[in-house]
């Protein structure tokens, strides 16, 4: 009895957590403007930010509108997409990873970007209509049960999504599921490099904005690996913390991670 009681109070703690990330990022897509752990010299410039974090001039003219200033990383730079790929993005956004990789998987590939906002998949399937993006497809879901088949992708691609989701383990499992054998997984996410109090972690603009759903470098990893993938730390970016977070005990992690 006390274990049914624990699932369904942990049931509802996540649902709860996700309903909250839904509405904050549906106003982000609604008002276009960049999430609120943005220093005050980087609020509603989504270009500084993004420059800041790893993409050119040119990624960003690619699909101007479907930069938004989010996430902490570039994985389509050090993604290692090639042509004719099939591509999964975890938590595409307005789809500005999905273009930048589409780019590079050409005619004979496809990009599948999937995120749980409405607004956000909205707008992202408008860019793809306005930019004639054929080869992407936008889907509405949720991480933690991909709309996806099982063994289907190539590779997957996410950016500073995975520490919103409460249910991590079960991401990456998902994220297991869906990939080919010998495919890889291509992330930058945010992580804890000291926990954090109980105030922090309940605080919902820490949550939507990438810090209290975090976790610590090597609970992350464990979890990784717990789900079957071999993992490779490609970069860790502390100095974020500075410029985009008010020195809160965060940093940027790059990772590639193979399922065998």
């Amino acid at each position: 009895m006390k274990k049914i009681k624990k699932r369904r109070k942990t049931m509802k703690k996540n649902e709860e957590i996700k309903s909250v990330v839904k509405n904050a990022y549906a106003r982000v897509a609604k008002e276009e403007k960049c999430c609120c752990s943005s220093l005050d010299s980087f609020v509603n410039d989504s270009d500084k930010i993004a420059k800041s974090i790893g993409y050119t001039e040119e990624d960003l003219q690619n699909v101007p509108e479907a930069n938004l200033g989010l996430g902490c990383g570039n994985p389509t730079a050090f993604g290692e997409i090639e042509i004719g790929d099939i591509i999964l993005d975890l938590g595409s956004g307005t789809g500005l990873d999905c273009f930048l990789a589409a780019k590079k998987v050409g005619d004979s590939g496809k990009v599948i970007g999937v995120d749980m906002t409405e607004e956000m998949i909205s707008k992202a399937r408008n860019n793809a209509e306005k930019y004639n993006y054929a080869n992407v497809e936008f889907r509405l879901g949720e991480i933690e049960k991909l709309p996806v088949d099982d063994c289907f992708v190539d590779k997957i691609i996410s950016n500073c999504v995975i520490n919103l989701v409460p249910d991590k383990l079960k991401a990456f499992q998902e994220a297991y599921r869906v990939l080919k054998t010998g495919g890889s997984m291509f992330v930058s996410d945010m992580i804890l490099l000291e926990k954090l109090s109980d105030e922090h972690k309940n605080n919902k603009d820490l949550l939507c904005s990438c810090v209290a759903g975090a976790v610590l470098k090597n609970d992350y990893v464990s979890l990784l690996t717990k789900a079957g993938f071999t993992v490779e730390i490609i970069d860790e970016d502390k100095n974020i913390s500075k410029r985009q977070y008010h020195n809160m005990p965060v940093a940027s992690l790059k990772f590639k991670a193979v399922k065998s």
